[in-house]
């Protein structure tokens, strides 16, 4: 395929927009709540996400670990530590937070945050850090000793739960970016899977794909996970030189950025015609997952969702469910899965706001067959963030 096959719009995309101010002081009013409510009296942010979420200061600091960013969020301070480096940036605009910079890397960076909270806050102190579940935050081991020394008990704690409490509920706004996210990749599947051939590299098709979704307005694109089989899925691995042949199942998995949101999105395609029992499971599975998208409502628990989906399974005798995973779909947001899981086992109630991915796989013979449908839950039930995954399965020849 030639770059000429590469669909250039005629009008690129605008950057996203910055989050509106009264949204951010609403993140900062809700995280301050759940502070409160857990016992926290100083959080130290050291994930990206968690920093962009609450500050939008989406700039390049984050590409060097030598001069790293943190944040700390008190009832009554929001602090942004940075190296010197980051001054002009962060002068360009007036910010929701207070800059303190430190002349140095991490050793004077946590000499800053910990002088910082010393001077700032009083009597025992209660400090967290953004590490638990699906938050890994950037690691410090000097950073966690300096706050242990003068932390309740010795010990900084998590502040995971509580963050996750704010950031599993989403506004229109993101709801919104996340769409926009969504309708980048889905166009970049289709220009580029119409444009394919027979006999082309999975590493070809995988490097158009990457270059579709940045001509479509995408401002990041992680290594999408992309490979071509007939039998033998292995889903981790990267694109390599394999030729793609009548009978491979293409399957994808969607990392481009909008606005901070990453497009989580799986899409198959075929090479060659499919088989009758091919046309039928696709139509099977892809009704499945849609009916049962359909039915999530507020106050149902993620296991109460899954219940239903083992019942639908059931009686659409479509045979063993891939079993690498114990759930069939996750929230999304700002990172690329989130909590809560769609399973047996997971007990937490769904509220408006969340942003869930359905997505039951199921391998048959020498065929995958998955649909990744995201939907956004309202007080009255639910909408479709993205195109439905299409009646038919794409075709290359």
């Amino acid at each position: 395929m030639k770059l000429a096959n590469l669909q250039i719009p005629s009008n690129f995309r605008l950057p996203a927009p910055a989050v509106p101010e009264n949204e951010l002081a609403q993140r900062l009013d809700n995280i301050r709540r759940e502070m409160a409510n857990s016992g926290i009296d100083v959080i130290v942010l050291t994930d990206k996400k968690n920093v962009d979420y609450f500050t939008d200061y989406q700039e390049l600091s984050w590409d060097s670990k030598t001069r790293p960013l943190f944040a700390i969020v008190t009832a009554q301070h929001f602090v942004v530590v940075g190296s010197l480096g980051e001054g002009p940036a962060i002068d360009m605009k007036a910010r929701n937070f207070e800059p303190l910079y430190y002349d140095g890397y991490l050793a004077e960076a946590v000499d800053a945050i910990s002088n910082w909270i010393r001077e700032n806050t009083t009597g025992v102190r209660h400090t967290a850090v953004d590490y638990g579940q699906d938050m890994f935050g950037r690691g410090s081991l000097a950073l966690i000793d300096a706050l242990n020394s003068f932390s309740a008990l010795g010990k900084v704690r998590s502040a995971a739960e509580a963050i996750w409490k704010v950031r599993l509920i989403k506004s229109r706004f993101e709801a919104d970016l996340k769409r926009t996210a969504f309708e980048i990749v889905n166009t970049a599947f289709d220009q580029v899977i119409a444009n394919a051939r027979i006999g082309m590299t999975e590493y070809e098709l995988f490097c158009l794909m990457q270059a579709q979704t940045y001509l479509n307005g995408a401002e990041s694109t992680d290594p999408i996970a992309m490979l071509f089989s007939k039998g033998d899925f292995s889903y981790g691995r990267t694109a390599k030189e394999r030729m793609l042949e009548d009978g491979h199942y293409i399957w994808t998995d969607f990392r481009a950025t909008y606005g901070g949101y990453p497009a989580d999105r799986n899409r198959i395609a075929r090479a060659g015609n499919p088989r009758e029992w091919e046309v039928k499971t696709y139509t099977a599975l892809r009704s499945v997952t849609i009916a049962l998208a359909q039915q999530i409502r507020a106050g149902m628990t993620c296991s109460d969702v899954y219940a239903i989906f083992e019942r639908m399974w059931s009686e659409a005798a479509l045979g063993k469910l891939y079993s690498h995973v114990s759930r069939i779909g996750h929230g999304g947001g700002l990172d690329l899965t989130e909590p809560p899981s769609i399973s047996k086992t997971d007990s937490t109630v769904i509220q408006p706001g969340m942003i869930f991915h359905i997505e039951p796989k199921l391998e048959r013979e020498d065929a995958v067959f998955q649909f990744e449908e995201v939907v956004f839950i309202t007080n009255s039930g639910v909408e479709f963030l993205s195109d439905l995954s299409p009646e038919r399965v794409p075709v290359i020849r």
